[in-house]
């Protein structure tokens, strides 16, 4: 699919499926691995969206977070376990919208393995705090929008492009099928 802008002269649309959309979502979550995180999202309810941290995300498309087990989200998601998150890297680029399945575990070295100190903020007794839960994401669909050749470039060629009065742009995106 070409873009909807007819003066762009470059190919920005890529589809990907399987293995290269798993790299592909581990590449932007690492870019920037704080997202919204929603949930109640096929209740026909208001959706309830917060932010959360990801511990780990692999090549297949999964990424685990680690809650508490007393937390609105646990409750949401043991309600209806799909759910929505949203990502920007940063400014202009890094974004992704991921649709998945999450499910709840009290694995403690899966937990030992996602914990990191600065999370004693909300689990008081550590990493061997009895409320913490990993909950863990497996997309299965999703859209990106990224940059093909860095911020830098794509910034250059923006500006270039105001200045010829031409589209330059040199963005990329798609959808996601893990």
């Amino acid at each position: 699919m070409d873009s909807i802008n007819q003066q762009q002269p470059e190919q920005n649309h890529e589809d990907l499926t399987g293995t290269e959309a798993g790299k592909k979502i581990k590449e932007l979550v690492e870019n920037g691995s704080t997202c919204y995180f929603c949930t109640k999202i096929t209740t026909g309810q208001p959706i309830k969206t917060r932010p959360m941290s990801v511990q780990k995300v692999d090549e297949s498309g999964s990424l685990w977070f680690l809650s508490a087990n007393d937390s609105h989200k646990n409750a949401d998601i043991a309600v209806d376990n799909r759910v929505h998150l949203l990502f920007q890297g940063s400014q202009h680029s890094d974004f992704l919208s991921l649709y998945g399945d999450a499910t709840i575990s009290t694995d403690r070295a899966l937990i030992k393995e996602l914990w990191e100190p600065l999370l004693k903020t909300w689990f008081t007794e550590g990493e061997d705090d009895p409320r913490i839960t990993a909950i863990r994401v497996d997309a299965q669909e999703g859209y990106y929008w990224d940059n093909k050749h860095g911020n830098a470039v794509a910034f250059a060629k923006m500006a270039v492009g105001a200045v010829i009065g031409k589209t330059l742009d040199d963005s990329i995106e798609g959808k996601l099928s893990v």
